[in-house]
Protein backbone atom coordinates (compact mmCIF):
# COMPACT_ATOMS: atom_id res chain seq x y z
CA UNK A 1 0.00 0.00 0.00
CA UNK A 2 2.80 2.44 0.90
CA UNK A 3 4.58 1.80 -2.40
CA UNK A 4 1.33 2.38 -4.27
CA UNK A 5 0.94 5.73 -2.53
CA UNK A 6 4.57 6.69 -3.16
CA UNK A 7 4.32 5.73 -6.83
CA UNK A 8 0.95 7.42 -7.19
CA UNK A 9 2.27 10.59 -5.57
CA UNK A 10 5.28 10.63 -7.92
CA UNK A 11 2.97 9.99 -10.89
CA UNK A 12 0.63 12.85 -10.02
CA UNK A 13 3.52 15.22 -9.18
CA UNK A 14 5.26 14.69 -12.52
CA UNK A 15 1.90 14.92 -14.28
CA UNK A 16 1.18 18.28 -12.69
CA UNK A 17 4.66 19.52 -13.65
CA UNK A 18 4.02 18.49 -17.27
CA UNK A 19 0.65 20.24 -17.26
CA UNK A 20 2.23 23.42 -15.92
CA UNK A 21 4.98 23.22 -18.55
CA UNK A 22 2.57 22.66 -21.45
CA UNK A 23 -0.01 25.22 -20.36
CA UNK A 24 2.73 27.78 -19.81
CA UNK A 25 3.87 27.24 -23.39
CA UNK A 26 0.32 27.72 -24.69
CA UNK A 27 -0.19 30.87 -22.63
CA UNK A 28 3.15 32.30 -23.81
CA UNK A 29 2.30 31.68 -27.46
CA UNK A 30 4.98 29.03 -27.95
CA UNK A 31 5.40 28.13 -31.60
CA UNK A 32 7.63 27.92 -34.65
CA UNK A 33 9.87 30.83 -33.62
CA UNK A 34 10.70 29.11 -30.33
CA UNK A 35 11.56 25.85 -32.07
CA UNK A 36 13.73 27.73 -34.57
CA UNK A 37 15.55 29.36 -31.67
CA UNK A 38 16.21 25.95 -30.08
CA UNK A 39 17.35 24.45 -33.40
CA UNK A 40 19.70 27.35 -34.04
CA UNK A 41 21.10 27.27 -30.52
CA UNK A 42 22.11 23.62 -30.93
CA UNK A 43 24.24 24.27 -34.03
CA UNK A 44 27.88 24.31 -33.04
CA UNK A 45 27.03 24.15 -29.34
CA UNK A 46 29.65 21.95 -27.62
CA UNK A 47 27.15 20.97 -24.90
CA UNK A 48 24.84 19.37 -27.49
CA UNK A 49 25.76 15.74 -28.19
CA UNK A 50 26.47 14.56 -31.75
CA UNK A 51 23.34 12.38 -31.89
CA UNK A 52 21.07 15.43 -31.60
CA UNK A 53 22.24 16.93 -34.91
CA UNK A 54 19.77 15.06 -37.20
CA UNK A 55 16.84 15.89 -34.95
CA UNK A 56 17.95 19.50 -34.65
CA UNK A 57 18.08 19.73 -38.43
CA UNK A 58 14.59 18.25 -38.71
CA UNK A 59 13.31 20.68 -36.10
CA UNK A 60 14.78 23.53 -38.14
CA UNK A 61 12.97 22.25 -41.26
CA UNK A 62 9.58 21.79 -39.54
CA UNK A 63 9.41 24.36 -36.74
CA UNK A 64 5.66 24.85 -37.12
CA UNK A 65 5.04 21.16 -36.57
CA UNK A 66 7.25 20.99 -33.49
CA UNK A 67 5.79 24.26 -32.20
CA UNK A 68 2.37 22.59 -32.07
CA UNK A 69 3.41 19.06 -31.12
CA UNK A 70 5.66 19.80 -28.13
CA UNK A 71 3.16 21.71 -25.96
CA UNK A 72 0.45 19.20 -26.92
CA UNK A 73 2.76 16.33 -25.95
CA UNK A 74 3.51 17.95 -22.59
CA UNK A 75 -0.17 18.47 -21.80
CA UNK A 76 -1.05 14.94 -22.95
CA UNK A 77 1.70 13.37 -20.84
CA UNK A 78 0.58 15.43 -17.86
CA UNK A 79 -3.05 14.45 -18.26
CA UNK A 80 -2.22 10.75 -18.68
CA UNK A 81 -0.04 10.77 -15.59
CA UNK A 82 -2.47 12.73 -13.40
CA UNK A 83 -5.39 10.43 -14.19
CA UNK A 84 -3.18 7.34 -14.09
CA UNK A 85 -3.91 6.07 -17.59
CA UNK A 86 -1.14 4.32 -19.56
CA UNK A 87 1.04 5.22 -16.60
CA UNK A 88 4.20 3.32 -17.48
CA UNK A 89 4.10 4.33 -21.15
CA UNK A 90 3.59 7.99 -20.20
CA UNK A 91 6.46 7.84 -17.69
CA UNK A 92 8.75 6.23 -20.27
CA UNK A 93 7.83 8.82 -22.93
CA UNK A 94 8.34 11.54 -20.34
CA UNK A 95 11.91 10.44 -19.69
CA UNK A 96 12.56 10.33 -23.43
CA UNK A 97 11.15 13.81 -23.91
CA UNK A 98 13.13 15.19 -20.99
CA UNK A 99 16.33 13.62 -22.34
CA UNK A 100 15.58 15.24 -25.70
CA UNK A 101 15.27 18.63 -23.99
CA UNK A 102 18.44 17.98 -22.01
CA UNK A 103 20.30 16.96 -25.17
CA UNK A 104 19.23 20.22 -26.82
CA UNK A 105 20.83 22.11 -23.92
CA UNK A 106 17.40 23.24 -22.76
CA UNK A 107 17.76 22.05 -19.18
CA UNK A 108 15.75 23.85 -16.51
CA UNK A 109 15.67 23.15 -12.79
CA UNK A 110 12.66 20.85 -12.68
CA UNK A 111 13.72 18.49 -15.50
CA UNK A 112 16.12 16.37 -13.39
CA UNK A 113 13.46 16.13 -10.67
CA UNK A 114 10.90 15.09 -13.29
CA UNK A 115 13.23 12.34 -14.53
CA UNK A 116 13.61 11.02 -10.97
CA UNK A 117 9.84 11.10 -10.43
CA UNK A 118 9.31 9.22 -13.72
CA UNK A 119 11.92 6.66 -12.68
CA UNK A 120 10.00 6.11 -9.43
CA UNK A 121 6.81 5.59 -11.44
CA UNK A 122 8.58 3.05 -13.66
CA UNK A 123 10.24 1.24 -10.75
CA UNK A 124 7.04 0.89 -8.73
CA UNK A 125 4.60 -1.19 -10.77
CA UNK A 126 1.68 -0.14 -8.55
CA UNK A 127 2.08 3.56 -9.45
CA UNK A 128 -1.12 3.43 -11.48
CA UNK A 129 -3.08 1.51 -8.85
CA UNK A 130 -5.12 4.52 -7.75
CA UNK A 131 -5.70 5.80 -11.27
CA UNK A 132 -7.40 4.66 -14.44
CA UNK A 133 -4.88 1.83 -14.87
CA UNK A 134 -5.93 0.32 -11.53
CA UNK A 135 -9.60 0.84 -12.24
CA UNK A 136 -9.34 -0.87 -15.63
CA UNK A 137 -7.30 -3.73 -14.19
CA UNK A 138 -9.89 -4.27 -11.44
CA UNK A 139 -12.76 -4.01 -13.91
CA UNK A 140 -11.21 -6.67 -16.15
CA UNK A 141 -10.64 -9.02 -13.21
CA UNK A 142 -13.88 -8.11 -11.41
CA UNK A 143 -11.96 -7.55 -8.17
CA UNK A 144 -12.79 -4.70 -5.81
CA UNK A 145 -12.27 -4.20 -2.13
CA UNK A 146 -15.81 -3.66 -0.85
CA UNK A 147 -14.64 -2.33 2.52
CA UNK A 148 -12.57 0.53 1.17
CA UNK A 149 -13.67 0.91 -2.42
CA UNK A 150 -10.03 0.60 -3.55
CA UNK A 151 -8.96 -1.54 -6.45
CA UNK A 152 -6.76 -4.56 -6.08
CA UNK A 153 -3.25 -4.27 -7.53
Amino acid sequence: MALSLLGGGARVAVGVLWLIEGILKYRAGFGAADIELVAQSTEGNPRVPWFFEPLGSFMGMAPGLFGVVMPALEVALGALLVVGFLTRIAAFLSIGTLMLYWSADQLIAQYPAMVVLCAVVLLLPASGRFGMDGWLRARRSGATDAASGLWEA
